[in-house]
This record gives C-alpha cells, sequence and structure tokens, in this order.
C-alpha cells in the first residue's frame, strides 16, 4: 500500500481534488476534520490546552476556535506547542484508516503537510496549485471575506514555490487544465510505482 499526502495553499482546491479521488474509488482521510474530532474529544488535549490557554479555550463543553486561532495565528512558539499535541494522534488515525482499507493506494489530505514535517511519513507527496489571483478570489467567494484576510492567512503558510522542493507531483487546478485528466495520470502513476515496490520485494 502506497500512502500518499495531499496538500495545497488556502483556495487552490485540494477538497476538490480529493473528492475526484474518492469517486474513482480510493479512499482519503482529512485531517483537518480529525484535527478537530481529536481536539473536541481526546480528554489529554482538553486538559493540555486548559492548562496552556484557561478554562475559556473551551466554550459550552466545544472549543473556542477563534481564541484558539487568536493564540496561535502569529505565534511560531502556541503554533509548534499546538501542532506538536494534535498532530501524533491525527497521524495515528491516519494510520488506523489505512489498516482499515484494503486499497493500493491510500490518500491523506493536509492543508500544512509540509510545513509541519507530516511529508516525512507518506510514501509520495501530492501538491495543488493554482496562481494566487484564482486563490484570492476562491477563498473570498467561499469564505465571504475580505482579500486582506485571505492574503495574511495565505501568509501564514509556506508558498507553493517552496512546496515545490519537497512535493513528488503537482497537479494545476487553474481552471483550464483539465482536472480529471491530471488525477487519472497521476493515480496510473502511483499504481505503477506500487506494483514495482511490490515486484521488486
Amino acid at each position: 500500500m502506497l500512502k500518499v499526502g495531499i496538500t495545497g495553499g488556502i483556495g487552490s482546491g485540494k477538497s476538490l481534488v480529493c473528492k475526484i479521488i474518492e469517486s474513482i474509488g480510493y479512499p482519503v482521510f482529512y485531517s483537518d476534520d480529525s484535527a478537530k474530532l481529536i481536539i473536541a474529544d481526546d480528554p489529554n488535549v482538553r486538559v493540555a490546552l486548559i492548562s496552556r490557554y484557561g478554562n475559556e479555550i473551551y466554550s459550552e463543553n466545544e472549543l473556542n476556535r477563534v481564541l484558539l486561532s487568536s493564540k496561535i495565528f502569529e505565534n511560531e512558539c502556541e503554533r509548534s506547542f499546538v501542532n506538536e499535541l494534535i498532530h501524533p494522534k491525527v497521524r495515528e488515525a491516519f494510520n488506523n484508516f489505512a489498516n482499515f482499507h484494503t486499497k493500493s493506494i491510500v490518500f491523506n489530505e493536509a492543508a500544512i503537510l509540509f510545513e509541519t514535517g507530516s511529508y516525512k511519513h507518506f510514501d509520495r507527496t501530492i501538491l495543488i496549485t493554482a496562481p494566487q489571483d484564482i486563490r484570492i478570489a476562491r477563498v473570498i467567494k467561499r469564505d465571504n471575506c475580505t482579500k486582506k484576510s485571505v492574503l495574511k492567512r495565505m501568509n501564514s503558510q509556506w508558498t507553493d514555490e517552496k512546496k515545490q522542493v519537497l512535493a513528488h507531483s503537482i497537479i494545476i487546478n487553474d481552471g483550464t487544465q483539465a482536472l480529471l485528466i491530471q488525477i487519472e495520470q497521476l493515480i496510473a502513476d502511483l499504481e505503477k510505482i506500487n506494483q514495482d515496490s511490490s515486484t521488486s520485494s
């Protein structure tokens, strides 16, 4: 089984790519959704966050996401603390997910795959890219927010140029290049890699 990480900057369309992959028949694990469940349900995580940020970090038994975001958004130390608390548990959840499935390839969607070093735990990595102006327009439409707020969020992530150095494959989601064809070719390439590795082992 190949474990493949998928990432891309905000507005790149990685969720769309993952939905297409699922429609083709391959399982996709969503790291951000898993992290939200862990933060909400894991008692050890809850204790650690309350110890660090106070009882107000949970409001009516739910995480105060606005408060947590304000704590970590521009503070590298706090962001590292939360990442180191959550990401090992997300990785464990993904491994359980992968072990449950019998497909030759399993995918893991993660917004900050490279920033956290999580890419090292995958056999292959895929980067979804799109021009910045298109990404900004998508996020403004999706989140009903301002261009300034989108740029601020973009600036907290690595640039595509920095990510490309670590990515094995790139899918361009600019609205002009056929997305399905790129994905089908990528999966064919991954299946070949998986078959070659099985033959040689």
